[in-house]
């Protein structure tokens, strides 16, 4: 370290009126290196590793180029001197001491001391051993988070943790063979992440990743009973449908299990029959099912290998098996949840173990074992004998015998229900009248129920209220039965007293469908709307896409005036039935409402394409085309109108009506002809006739208006006879032609309508009929297309028609306009 010592320079002349050198000599203590072997912090930091030396706090601010062993401020002890370079007249060179990182400008801020650096001690460099150790406890913990998330449906990030997992692993493998040590690598550590990546790419279906990292566990015989992951590799090929692929890895694995293995064996053996059943080859099915019932029987297998004898036609062997499924063991002892004693220790025991975890899986094997055998009796049935009534006694002759007795009595219910889908009604009451006496609790309340049910469908509904009484005194909380006995209520029209038993039924079972949906239609009868909507909306979130629910949302809101919401509950309900031509028609007539004419086409149109017989459509189609003044366009809709009803006469005056606005007056004239000889007393067509053949100039315009005077002659005897008969006026019927009466708000629909909101180009029927009614000849008429728009008259001279006429005198008493006849 080079020492500093003190620089001496010649005294400068004593004419200047400064020196310009004084103070060089003068420095801070702290520059003092006289006792620098004494200085612990400097001895302290020349020791250390670092070589840095700790700053030592001095109360005195850092130098700066006003404290430097410069010249041109200087450094007094006790004040500052000021710069004298600025002042003389000379400008010398600055000295060179900017680099060492001082600057001219003072810096008032106080420096606070740096804390002290104690010596850090060697650390002892740590052992391959431990670091191998250290990564594979992280390697576990990546494993086991991802097991953990995978548990927790967050399969995303149970796949990251697997992937991040292997990369560590493969680390490992290497750090291990570049220190030599690869022949101490843990194997079952590895083929845990290999297993674990391959399960959470299935989980996140991505079959081509498992099965690659399958088979590269598969492939490295240092793995241990790697070959029973065929089955999993056989999963996913049954998953994608390459079923030949799937039995294969399924039977290569059967060939590693070994036999002591039997539950293991039964399931794959079951794979494999189901994949067989998918395939149709039910002979190999049968094969691998009754090899499960031989070796480890239960109720599934039982089942699927009645249904394989089902589709083989194998009578015998569809009661054989049958005699199988009933004879395997439930081994469920029942009677431990039987008090047998009066102490208080057993009754807190039975009251713990009842409905404890073993308990509700005991009732979930017992459900399932019934329903298996109660399905097997349905399906072998009408299949084992000539009837199927014989065949059901065959089946319950068999189930009496057996353990599973108790399930008789459903195989009754069973049977009845089977005689209500062949439409004998008769048999059916006699077999649920005959368990509802059973003194069985259940069956009778059952019964009870399904009878009230068929006497609400035939009508009788005292009847019906009658056994839904029963039904409910049997069993207080049958939700069904106080739905039945809403049902008779609403019949009766008591609608309040059918609201409170659906209430009751809603209290008994919550998720009671159809007292949910009961409760809504009864609000929406009472226009109780808001109401109506709060249940609709429990159960749409019970049936997020029943058709029904969301048809009752839209409506209701409709009905509450929020078209908006309506038309996206109905958009909603057309992506489920998008073939539905009352939701197409519906979602026109709301777009037709608000004037978007656009919309209210293409959803009219729609529900024509998939519905051409609906006359409410075809009739708002041929309105659209007219008033936008393409009638040519409407013809064909009115023809189909025509055919749909023949006797109607409106649809024929309508087709002429558009010929004649195309300008096809023929058409026109032979349209009104052909209606007439159809309708020969329709004043309307006679109408027609009359002034279209007097402004042709034809000569059967006397004929047609003698013909129209004697129809309005007859029409007017008639009335009167009505009148003096009855005291009142009465349509006459077809002989008042027209339109007969149609309007299509009268077309009723398999949901319910609101008021018709459609075009405004067709009168009310009633009005049409008082216009036919005149006592003398009045070759006066009314276009049942309506009056046409009128457009802004040009300055051109009005066009002639074919006959001689201008515009203004044919059809002077129509509102009819120059741009809808010909030029």
């Amino acid at each position: 370290m080079t020492m500093l010592g003190r620089v001496r320079l010649p005294t400068p002349t004593k004419d200047e009126d400064d020196e310009l050198y004084s103070g060089y000599d003068d420095y801070h203590p702290a520059f003092n290196t006289k006792n620098i072997n004494e200085d612990e912090y400097l001895q302290e930091a020349l020791k250390s590793s670092y070589g840095k030396r700790t700053r030592m706090y001095t109360g005195l601010k850092t130098p700066g180029s006003a404290m430097r062993l410069g010249t041109s401020s200087g450094y007094r002890e006790g004040a500052m001197r000021p710069v004298t370079g600025s002042m003389d007249p000379v400008s010398r060179p600055m000295t060179a001491v900017r680099g060492a990182g001082y600057t001219s400008q003072r810096n008032d801020s106080i420096i606070t001391p740096r804390p002290s650096v104690t010596p850090i001690a060697d650390r002892p460099e740590e052992r391959i051993e431990d670091k191998i150790r250290r990564i594979e406890k992280s390697i576990m913990e990546l494993v086991d988070s991802s097991c953990i998330a995978a548990s927790n449906k967050e399969y995303s990030t149970a796949l990251e943790k697997a992937k991040e997992a292997s990369a560590k692993e493969k680390n490992l493998i290497r750090l291990q063979e570049q220190s030599g040590m690869g022949d101490t690598h843990n194997m079952e550590l590895t083929s845990l992440v290999l297993f674990n990546l391959a399960s959470q790419f299935e989980n996140n279906e991505m079959s081509n990743e498992a099965l690659n990292t399958y088979s590269a566990i598969i492939g490295n015989r240092m793995f241990q009973n790697s070959n029973q992951l065929k089955v999993n590799m056989g999963n996913i090929y049954a998953r994608l449908g390459q079923i030949p692929k799937a039995i294969k890895m399924y039977r290569m694995a059967l060939d590693q299990v070994p036999n002591t293995y039997t539950d293991y064996r039964a399931k794959i053996m079951h794979n494999i029959g189901i994949l067989f059943i998918r395939m149709g080859q039910f002979n190999d099915a049968c094969g691998s099912f009754e090899y499960i019932m031989q070796e480890r029987p239960n109720f599934k297998a039982g089942l699927y290998t009645i249904v394989c004898y089902f589709a083989m036609g194998d009578k015998e062997k569809m009661k054989e098996s049958f005699t199988k499924l009933l004879s395997i063991p439930l081994d469920i002892d029942e009677e431990r949840y039987t008090l047998t004693d009066d102490d208080s220790g057993s009754k807190l025991v039975q009251e713990v173990i009842r409905d404890d975890k073993l308990r509700r899986l005991e009732r979930e094997l017992t459900s399932v074992a019934h329903n298996c055998i109660l399905t097997a009796a349905k399906l072998i049935a009408p299949a084992i004998d000539t009837s199927f009534s014989a065949g059901y006694n065959w089946c319950m002759e068999a189930v009496r015998n057996s353990s599973n007795s108790v399930l008789a009595g459903d195989l009754e219910i069973n049977r009845a229900l089977m005689h209500l889908k062949q439409r004998e009604v008769g048999p059916a009451i006699d077999i649920l009248k005959g368990l509802q006496k059973n003194n069985e609790p259940r069956l009778a309340t059952t019964a009870a129920t399904n009878l009230s049910f068929i006497h609400y469908h035939k009508a009788e509904f005292d009847e019906a209220e009658k056994f839904a009484e029963a039904a409910r005194l049997s069993d207080a909380y049958n939700a069904a039965a106080y739905v039945n006995l809403g049902n008779c209520s609403l019949a009766k029209g008591d609608a309040e007293k059918a609201k409170n038993y659906y209430l009751v039924a809603v209290d008994n079972d919550p998720s009671c469908i159809a007292a949910l949906y009961n409760l809504g239609l009864v609000h929406k009868r009472l226009e109780q709307y808001e109401d109506a909507l709060d249940f609709f909306l429990k159960l749409h979130a019970i049936m997020s896409s029943h058709p029904p629910v969301l048809y009752q949302l839209a409506h209701l809101h409709q009905l509450v005036g929020d078209i908006d919401q309506a038309i996206e509950w109905f958009l909603q309900l057309l992506s489920i039935v998008p073939a539905d031509p009352s939701i197409l028609q519906k979602l026109g007539e709301i777009y037709d409402h608000d004037n978007d004419k656009q919309q209210a086409y293409h959803y009219h149109f729609e529900a024509y394409r998939y519905l051409p017989s609906d006359l409410r459509v075809l009739d708002w189609l041929g309105a659209y085309y007219v008033t936008h003044r393409v009638p040519e366009k409407a013809i064909p809709f009115y023809e189909k109108a025509a055919l749909m009803q023949p006797h109607e006469s409106k649809w024929l005056l309508l087709i002429g009506s558009c010929h004649r606005r195309s300008g096809n007056y023929q058409a026109a004239l032979n349209t009104y002809k052909t209606t007439l000889a159809k309708f020969p007393d329709n004043i309307d067509c006679l109408k027609f006739l009359v002034r279209l053949c007097s402004d042709l100039g034809l000569k059967e315009t006397s004929e047609y208006a003698a013909e129209l005077k004697r129809a309005e002659k007859a029409k007017e005897i008639r009335e009167r006879i009505s009148s003096s008969r009855s005291g009142s006026r009465r349509s006459s019927g077809r002989s008042s032609g027209g339109r007969g009466g149609f309007s299509p708000g009268n077309v009723e629909s398999p949901i319910p309508q609101t008021a018709y909101r459609g075009s405004t180009a067709f009168p009310p029927p009633s009005s049409h009929g008082q216009q036919q009614q005149s006592q003398h000849i009045d070759v006066s008429y009314n276009d049942p297309l309506g009056p046409i728009q009128e457009r802004p008259r040009t300055g051109m001279m009005p066009p002639r028609t074919p006959w001689g006429k201008s515009t203004e005198e044919d059809f002077a008493d129509e509102e009819i306009t120059q741009d809808l006849l010909p030029e």
